[in-house]
C-alpha cells in the first residue's frame, strides 16, 4: 500500500510537472505571440507617425512654395506698376496715345496732358540719327510741343525714348530719342 501511495504521489508529481512544463511552454508561446503582436503594432504606429510627418512636411513645403510664388508674383506686379509710372513710361504712353488718337481733339487732350510733364513747352527734343564710337549725331533739334504735334500729324511713333533730363522739381528739361 505504501508502494501504491508512493507511486500515486510520484504519478501526481509527474502530472503536475508535466502540466507546469506544458503550461510554461504555452505561456511562453502566448507571450512570444503577444510580444510579436505588440512589436507589429508598434512598428505600424511608427510607420503611421512617419507617414503623417512626411505628409505634414510635404504640405508645409507646398505652402512655402505657394507663398514664395505669390510673393514673387506680387513683386513682379509691383515692379510692373512702378515701371508704368516712371516718367519714361508715362511719356512713352503719351507718345503712343497721341500717335494713335482717333480724333484731333483726343490728340490735343493728350498733348496738353503730356506737356504737364515738362518744365516748358519749349523743352528741347534731340533725336539721335547715328552713333559711332560714343559720338552721337543728332537730327535738327525741335521742341516738345512741335514733336507732339508731329506725332499727331504723322500718326506713328517711330522713335524710342533713350534719355530724359529733369530739373529740381521733377519736370523734364530735355528729351533724347533714338530711331527704333
Amino acid at each position: 500500500m505504501k508502494l501504491i501511495r508512493n507511486s500515486s504521489r510520484l504519478a501526481m508529481l509527474a502530472l503536475v510537472l508535466f502540466l507546469c512544463i506544458t503550461g510554461c511552454k504555452s505561456k511562453k508561446k502566448a507571450l512570444e505571440a503577444s510580444n510579436a503582436a505588440a512589436e507589429k503594432a508598434r512598428i505600424e504606429r511608427e510607420d503611421a507617425a512617419r507617414r503623417q510627418k512626411e505628409e505634414e512636411l510635404r504640405i508645409a513645403e507646398q505652402k512655402r512654395k505657394e507663398a514664395e510664388d505669390q510673393a514673387r508674383r506680387e513683386e513682379e506686379e509691383r515692379k510692373r506698376r512702378e515701371a508704368a509710372n516712371t516718367p519714361t513710361a508715362r511719356l512713352g504712353q503719351y507718345f503712343n496715345a497721341i500717335a494713335s488718337a482717333g480724333s484731333t481733339a483726343a490728340a490735343n487732350n493728350s498733348i496738353t496732358e503730356a506737356l504737364s510733364l515738362f518744365a516748358s513747352p519749349e523743352t528741347p527734343v534731340l533725336i539721335v540719327i547715328s552713333e559711332s564710337g560714343g559720338q552721337k549725331d543728332y537730327d535738327r533739334p525741335t521742341t516738345i510741343k512741335q514733336y507732339l504735334n508731329y506725332l499727331k500729324d504723322q500718326k506713328k511713333n517711330i522713335n524710342k525714348i533713350s534719355d530724359l533730363r529733369f530739373d529740381g522739381s521733377g519736370k523734364i528739361t530735355e528729351v533724347e530719342l533714338s530711331k527704333n
